[in-house]
């Protein structure tokens, strides 16, 4: 039986999740609501910092490894590193800020050229427009509608959030989490897929 364990714990699938999106959007305050459960507001991070949690993922168990990179400028130039080693990303603006919202068409494109993926295939990244901030809808700067458009121009989903009441919080790193395992389970299958072909012509040339 604690072999049993002890398997199944080396077993369990690590997403590397990315959090990016311009300073103070709210990126600390959705990672530490998710990981505490508690809302911290007027976290300014100097550094990008790590964090792993262990969740139950559609039954079976998994953990996240969550990287909460910093938005100032002067750490753009390690940011490529960051895209580089993650395999999913939550791209936060806050609805409150235009500006925030205009900027991550820049990450996601950065994000795309870091990992080498252009247009056609970009849809293999997994990766989650959000609007944060939706508590603050009387102070709202950018629409559901253009932020859908801009979902849809990219390609991908758009979820809002509010760190402070955890609307939706869950929702984007376990929507991000399954298509993380997703794209994982299509990469796995396809040297097996190219084993099978290759052999099937072996076996036609005998």
């Amino acid at each position: 039986m604690a072999a049993n364990k002890k398997q199944n714990a080396s077993q369990a699938s690590l997403h590397k999740v990315i959090m990016v999106g311009s300073g103070g959007v709210g990126k600390s305050a959705l990672t530490l609501q998710f990981m505490y459960d508690e809302f911290v507001e007027d976290y300014e991070p100097t550094k990008a910092d790590s964090y792993r949690k262990k969740v139950v993922l559609d039954g079976e168990d998994a953990q996240i490894d969550i990287l909460d990179t910093a938005g100032q400028e002067d750490y753009a130039a390690i940011r490529d590193n960051y895209f580089r080693s993650g395999e999913g990303f939550l791209c936060v603006f806050s609805i409150t800020d235009s500006s925030s919202f205009d900027e991550t068409q820049e990450f996601r494109e950065q994000i795309l050229r870091v990992k080498a993926v252009d247009s056609t295939t970009a849809g293999t990244i997994p990766f989650l427009l959000v609007g944060n901030k939706s508590d603050l809808e009387s102070n709202r700067q950018v629409s559901q509608a253009d932020a859908q458009a801009l979902a849809e121009k990219m390609g991908v989903q758009y979820v809002e959030t509010s760190a402070k009441t955890r609307n939706n919080v869950d929702k984007v790193f376990y929507d991000l989490l399954r298509m993380i395992e997703q794209e994982k389970v299509k990469q796995d299958k396809k040297p097996v897929t190219d084993e099978k072909s290759s052999t099937g012509c072996k076996c036609n040339i005998l």
